[in-house]
Formats: C-alpha cells, sequence, structure tokens
C-alpha cells in the first residue's frame, strides 16, 4: 500500500513539474505538432516522460531513431531557440553491404525533409546518421546534456547492437547526463521478437556500460495490455497489425505497457 502510495505520488510530482514549465508548454501544443500525434498524447504522455527525463530549454538533446517524428516535433520546438536537439536519424545513404532495410533510408529522408520544411521554426536543429554496427557514434565525447529513445531497443537487440548502443549514448554524455528509455515491457520468459523487451535486463546492460539507475517511473503503464497478442506488440496501435480483425477489442487496450527508465552518467 505504501509503495502504491509513493507511486503516485511521484507520478504527481512528475506531471506538476512536466507542466509548470512554460517553455515545455508550448513546445507541447506548438503548431508543428499534427493532430494524429497529438492524440496519442494520452498514450505516450509527453510532457510528464519529457519532465522525467530533465529536458529542458537550453541543453542538448540527441534523440535516437526519431522515425516519423512524433517527439521531434515536440523536441526540436522546444530546443529551437535555446539549446540543441539533435536527430540520430535512419542512415539515408547506406553502404552497398548494409542490410538494413529500404524503408529505413525512406523515413530517414522524410525526416531530413522535414527538418529543411521547417528550418525557420526549428533553429539549429541537426541530424547524424546513426545505423550501428556501421555508424554508432553520436558526436563529440562528453558533448550531450541528455539521450533519448522512444520504443527502439527491441530492434537494436535484434540486430544484435543493444550493448553498442548504450556504449555510444554513455561515451556523448556529459558527466551527470541522461538517458532516457521508454520501450515496450516484457513478462518473464518473453522473447525480443514480441517487441517486448525484459525491464531487468536492460537495467543490466545499461549499466555494464556505465550508467546507474537514478529512477523508474510508471508514467507510461498500461495495466490492460496482457502482451499475448498474435503479432506481437504490433497487434497494438497505433500499428493494428491484425487490421480490422478485432480491431475494437485492440483500440480498447491501447498501445503498449512500457517502461520509462531514467539513467545517468556518473562523475558529475
Amino acid at each position: 500500500m505504501k509503495k502504491t502510495l509513493l507511486c503516485g505520488m511521484l507520478l504527481s510530482l512528475c506531471s506538476l513539474t512536466a507542466h509548470a514549465d512554460p517553455a515545455m508548454e508550448q513546445a507541447l501544443n506548438n503548431p508543428l505538432r499534427s493532430a494524429d500525434n497529438q492524440a496519442r498524447d494520452k498514450y505516450r504522455h509527453p510532457g510528464e516522460t519529457l519532465g522525467f527525463f530533465d529536458v529542458q530549454a537550453g541543453k542538448t538533446v540527441i534523440e535516437l531513431w526519431p522515425g516519423g517524428g512524433w517527439y521531434a516535433e515536440i523536441l526540436a520546438p522546444l530546443l529551437a531557440k535555446d539549446g540543441h536537439y539533435v536527430a540520430a536519424n535512419f542512415d539515408t545513404q547506406p553502404a552497398k553491404d548494409n542490410p538494413a532495410p529500404a524503408y529505413r533510408t525512406k523515413i530517414g529522408l522524410a525526416f531530413e525533409a522535414w527538418l529543411d520544411e521547417h528550418r525557420s521554426a526549428l533553429g539549429n536543429a541537426s541530424s547524424l546518421a546513426f545505423d550501428p554496427p556501421f555508424k554508432s557514434s553520436l558526436g563529440n565525447d562528453n558533448s550531450a546534456d541528455v539521450v533519448l529513445t522512444f520504443r527502439n531497443l527491441h530492434n537494436w537487440a535484434m540486430q544484435g547492437q543493444l550493448e553498442t548502443v548504450f556504449d555510444s549514448a554513455y561515451r556523448v554524455l556529459k558527466p551527470g547526463g541522461v538517458l532516457g528509455v521508454v520501450e515496450h515491457r516484457a513478462k518473464p520468459g518473453m522473447t525480443m521478437d514480441s517487441g517486448y523487451m525484459d525491464e531487468a535486463q536492460m537495467i543490466a546492460m545499461a549499466e555494464k556500460a556505465g550508467f546507474t539507475l537514478a529512477a523508474k517511473s510508471e508514467i507510461n503503464a498500461n495495466s490492460k495490455d496482457s502482451k499475448d497478442h498474435p503479432k506481437g506488440v504490433w497487434t497494438l496501435p497505433p500499428r493494428l497489425a491484425l487490421g480490422d480483425t478485432d480491431k475494437e477489442k485492440y483500440l480498447a487496450i491501447g498501445e503498449s505497457d512500457r517502461m520509462t527508465l531514467k539513467f545517468v552518467k556518473p562523475g558529475a
């Protein structure tokens, strides 16, 4: 009972902290955000999540594999005037021996086009190609305040590159810098091809890279997610891999149950 009460108090504090920041409020409601993306706020809780990860104007923040730009629509405007948003994007010019699927190049090019189109509103937002093991640098050592990854750990794990990713994040962060992780959370015994990852294993891997676990949050938890879906996590929205089959059932569940982990690079 005490543990539940404490978790609730911590979540409330996170929410108040995030929404007490006028710059964050402005970023959450900025005109670059698409209506479809804003509709997912009830599942992804961006204000509370970024507040939990100590994301603020004035910081250098690197987002790993921003994909279609869901969080970029918030982060880049937030950091446009004071700070620096860096997208560690899909490689848009992969080497011939790189087996990366073609869709990543397509998504990466679309993201670069978005940055260019909105340059006047995004300040010095920039991008770099991140595709371990071919391209695994995130910038100069000890140069970033925050590194963020949202629902990507399973992709790197299935490629055998998760250790490389944690090591890259550790190198680029300043002492005291934050690695923020949101990922689909597995039940014991689940395999990574489900899209869900074991929380204890992810913590152990980050700690092996040198990080200290500073805090965990249930901001992005979903107790309705049974995690036994026919097509893994992709059965749920937003993917809805079964199409119209049982669509209402999966919409009622909502998006996946997710771990939200805050790691810190020691030494500050």
